[in-house]
């Protein structure tokens, strides 16, 4: 339901920048009245730390946020944050490259990163005897990365034959990502009206001096949170932070990010042609505020119902009833700073004009914001984000990812105990109320892809 920095879809099948993996379950018994408990300190370098202790199993996750990812990037020098993310596995003062990866997987665990728009993240997940390896060989990386031109070079091909494999070469996947940043005016608004994988054209145009300068900026204690969950003695913890961590120096500031957008400024259509494609499809992008918005429980309900799921309204209408599509989904891309993106989206079926299949979309969407939601409707999509809400605390990584979740895109850390009351005391005149304000076709950006392929439906 909700996009917690990885981007998952099924049509565009791209499953994120980074991986996803299921770990060892932390039952949620062991946290008092559903309750998490957590304790944060901060190091006179300015990193945060957070940790949760259970001794359910003797497993322990470490996770890096830094605060830095493609909202961070100027007008050509967009990818930067996700060729970093690559960069920093190729090895540090004290490991080799390639050499990360073979401690922890020697020690029993996995690991992996990932990037968005507004966070870059690096996690273990290990035996918890294992917990001062995961600690050390993140400050290593943080303390001295091995910038250097055979690595730079190295991931920036990684990077440029990821874009090929992921974007380029994948049906629908460049309509898609593209269309998230169509929504924003680049001269206003760059941090989100570019994709977090860049462009070719600027990661060919990178140099060494940008990649080292993109570290000395935000690469820095004072510009990260650790997170630390699961089977650990507290005092040992702070002690081997302590250890690994304090002598690490904090960097200057970060510049600040601008973006200025509205919604509502005008229909907006476009058509582009997918030569990977065997089918058209049409997306429907509306802007959405951020998330600490007070709107977004009732937007991330609503996207719930119009299209999540066999019973949600696109697919009975449009799939079932009308058999005008192969799929259709709606997706809130809104676990951001800044402004998110609700996106309705279909693939016609053999046959079908897809410009009949835009307005069969926009008709679903147009019969909520005239008559709303069902009763039954409305407690459907409020029980689906409670089984999210709960799978999103049963692992000692996804409690760790929800920890940052709170304590970055929320006014507090405190809600992690307080959210869910917010989400189950959404109505149905504040389903309605949403719908009527940022579905509006005035703030609707519409993208037609014709199938270029050959084998393709209606045009």
């Amino acid at each position: 339901m909700r996009a917690r920095g990885r981007h998952c879809w099924l049509v565009v099948g791209l499953g994120g920048l980074g991986l996803c993996a299921a770990l060892v379950p932390l039952p949620v018994a062991a946290q008092q009245a559903g309750q998490i408990r957590y304790e944060t300190f901060a190091l006179p370098n300015g990193l945060r730390v957070i940790y949760s202790e259970d001794h359910s199993t003797p497993i322990v996750s470490v996770d890096v946020w830094y605060n830095t990812g493609s909202r961070n990037e100027r007008p050509g020098r967009s990818g930067f944050a996700h060729l970093f993310e690559h960069m920093m596995f190729q090895g540090s003062a004290h490991v080799k490259k390639a050499e990360h990866f073979q401690y922890v997987n020697r020690a029993g665990g996995v690991m992996n990163g990932s990037t968005t728009e507004d966070r870059t993240n690096f996690w273990e997940t290990l035996p918890s005897n294992r917990l001062n390896l995961a600690l050390w060989l993140e400050a290593d990386r943080m303390r001295s990365l091995a910038v250097n031109d055979e690595n730079f070079h190295n991931q920036r091909e990684a990077v440029k034959e990821e874009r090929r494999l992921r974007v380029d070469n994948q049906p629908y996947s460049r309509a898609f990502l593209d269309g998230l940043t169509a929504p924003f005016d680049s001269s206003t608004c760059f941090a989100y009206a570019h994709t977090v994988i860049g462009s070719m054209a600027d990661l060919d145009a990178a140099q060494l001096a940008d990649v080292q300068a993109f570290f000395d900026t935000y690469y820095a204690p004072n510009n990260a949170t650790l997170v630390v969950v699961g089977d650990f003695a507290p005092r040992e913890l702070r002690r081997l932070i302590n250890q690994y961590y304090a002598g690490i120096p904090s960097h200057p500031a970060p510049p600040p990010v601008a973006c200025r957008w509205k919604a509502g400024p005008g229909l907006v259509r476009r058509e582009t042609i997918d030569e990977h494609a065997n089918l058209p499809a049409a997306l429907r992008l509306y802007r959405v505020p951020d998330h600490t918005d007070p709107d977004t429980p009732a937007l991330e309900l609503l996207n719930v119902i119009l299209g999540q799921g066999e019973s949600s309204r696109l697919n009975v209408a449009i799939v079932r009833r009308d058999k005008a599509a192969l799929g259709v989904q709606a997706v809130m891309v809104g676990t951001r700073r800044g402004p998110g993106v609700t996106v309705v989206l279909g693939i016609t079926n053999q046959g079908v004009d897809v410009n009949r299949l835009d307005s069969l979309l926009a008709s679903q969407v147009d019969s909520i914001r005239a008559s709303g939601v069902t009763a039954e409707e409305l407690t459907k999509a409020k029980n689906s984000f409670r089984a999210d809400f709960i799978r999103n605390r049963e692992t000692t990584l996804s409690l760790a990812e929800e920890l940052h979740h709170y304590d970055m895109f929320h006014r507090s850390l405190a809600e992690i105990n307080t959210e869910l009351a917010r989400y189950l005391a959404v109505t149905a005149d504040d389903i309605r109320r949403v719908a009527q304000k940022y579905l509006d076709p005035a703030n609707a950006v519409v993208i037609i892809v014709k199938a270029g392929a050959g084998a393709g439906g209606g045009q």
